[in-house]
């Protein structure tokens, strides 16, 4: 395979699939969306099978580990804490995302490099973190081999976002991630093939939070995971 790479383009405005992404789908049960209903449903988990796992190949650069945290910020109603990358950085710049990086070779296991990348761009202690699962790993189409782990946080934290890496850092209501009305499916054709990501467009006040590509990804994987 020869380097390849996708052309620039606003995701907003590749064109959605008419009811691909929520026909015949209800929100996950509301049940599960509060931190015991989480820690039931991994410690007990149902069969089921993740949606996405693979995305299309476009480059020849060697696999890597990595590892995200999915936290979730126990408020009144849980709400995802996610970040949105610095423009200059070489993979998925301004991209949002979750906190995460790189398995290092002094990392324990995934769940421990989470946890060091989520402190390390976003200032989020340990202390306040309670790992309570992961999802299956999800590879994207720059050969990222992603382990999501699911995690707690306990408020009361101050967060000190790492300029180098994060342009901001904001918080998205679960219920509102879990309601497959909420997702949308966009198709594009680029270098022969048919190249699809489902969004998950927020209105955070005058900000419109685009999530997309792999972290949507992730969070469709998560919604079916919850829905089972």
């Amino acid at each position: 395979m020869s380097q390849r790479f996708p052309p620039a383009f606003d995701p907003r405005q590749i064109p959605v699939l008419p009811g691909a992404a929520s026909q015949g789908l209800r929100a996950a049960p509301a049940e599960r969306l509060t931190p015991d209903g989480l820690r039931m449903h991994f410690a007990h988990p149902p069969t089921w099978m993740p949606e996405l796992v693979k995305e299309r190949r476009f480059t020849d650069r060697a696999p890597a580990e990595a590892a995200v945290l999915l936290p979730l910020v126990q408020r009144d109603r849980l709400s995802l804490l996610l970040t949105q990358r610095t423009a200059h950085l070489s993979t998925h710049s301004g991209q949002i995302a979750f906190p995460g990086g790189k398995v290092d070779a002094d990392d324990r296991d995934a769940t421990a490099a989470a946890l060091r990348e989520a402190e390390e761009e976003t200032g989020l202690p340990p202390s306040h973190v309670e790992v309570i699962g992961t999802l299956p790993q999800y590879v994207t189409g720059t050969q990222f081999f992603i382990t999501p782990v699911v995690a707690l946080v306990r408020p009361g934290f101050t967060l000190q976002p790492n300029p180098d890496e994060v342009d901001d850092v904001f918080e998205v209501p679960l219920e509102f991630l879990m309601d497959p009305t909420n997702h949308r499916r966009h198709g594009f054709e680029w270098d022969g093939e048919l190249r699809e990501w489902y969004s998950m467009p927020y209105q955070d006040g005058a900000t419109e939070r685009f999530i997309w590509g792999a972290t949507a990804g992730m969070l469709r994987n998560l919604y079916r995971f919850l829905s089972a």
